[in-house]
């Protein structure tokens, strides 16, 4: 599995992909710590926290969408499925290199908060929880893509692909607001992602919204690799 998460951060730096990802994360995060931050002189940092939310469900399919769909194309995919490495140790090790490419540029934030604090005390506890908040969302929908990615061959249907499943995931507190039957609502509620990151924002760490991130990671990862397996004994 180490081989693969070397291999697909050595292949997200060796195109454009890797660098126009944290190049917009880097450039945008920056604006928005002007304009949220600087140019007021607070050191209140949830606006941009916020924002960055939106950003990341914006780059992350950039991400995602070549993770299966490239192997396809390139026809290397059957070599992985006949390699040494396990099904699971494959889309497990292409999950944690995207994720560590998120988290890379999510670290950058980290780095504001501490030029902030030069002059003042930008409130560790939410930042922290902003921070974890983001990570967790982040990876539920590296998962999702990854998974979407693994269904085509095209990095761009992939990517289309995950971006209408981050408006769906978006529009479930919306769909929920207009439901009238109680319990359904509530259960519609209980699948939004960004209902579970508020708690996140107030610094408060919440075991089962925890246990809900990780479970969608389960899930999709599980999945997709239904999907390999499927297509190995094809």
């Amino acid at each position: 599995m180490i081989a693969i998460i070397k291999r697909e951060l050595k292949a997200y730096f060796s195109a454009p992909t890797g660098y126009i990802f944290l190049a917009g994360f880097f450039i945008f995060s920056g604006v928005f710590l002007y304009l949220c931050n600087l140019i007021y002189a607070t050191a209140d940092m949830s606006e941009l926290y916020s924002l960055l939310f939106t950003l990341s469900l914006l780059l992350l399919p950039l991400l995602t969408m070549r993770l299966m769909s490239e192997e396809k194309k390139q026809k290397t995919d059957q070599l992985l499925l006949t390699s040494p490495v396990s099904l699971s140790g494959l889309v497990f090790g292409k999950f944690l290199a995207a994720f560590l490419m998120y988290m890379i540029g999510l670290s950058i934030t980290l780095i504001y908060a501490l030029v902030l604090a030069v002059y003042t005390s930008p409130g560790w506890a939410m930042v922290f929880g902003n921070y974890i908040g983001l990570a967790f969302v982040g990876g539920a929908i590296i998962a999702i893509g990854l998974f979407i990615s693994s269904l085509t061959e095209s990095q761009v249907v992939a990517a289309i692909g995950t971006y209408a499943a981050v408006i769906l995931v978006l529009m479930i507190d919306l769909f929920a607001a207009y439901i009238p039957i109680d319990f359904l609502s509530t259960a519609l509620m209980s699948l939004s992602f960004f209902n579970r990151y508020s708690e996140f924002t107030l610094g408060l760490f919440n075991l089962e919204h925890m246990i809900f991130f990780f479970s969608v990671y389960a899930v999709f990862i599980f999945l997709t690799v239904r999907i390999l397996d499927k297509k190995r004994w094809n």
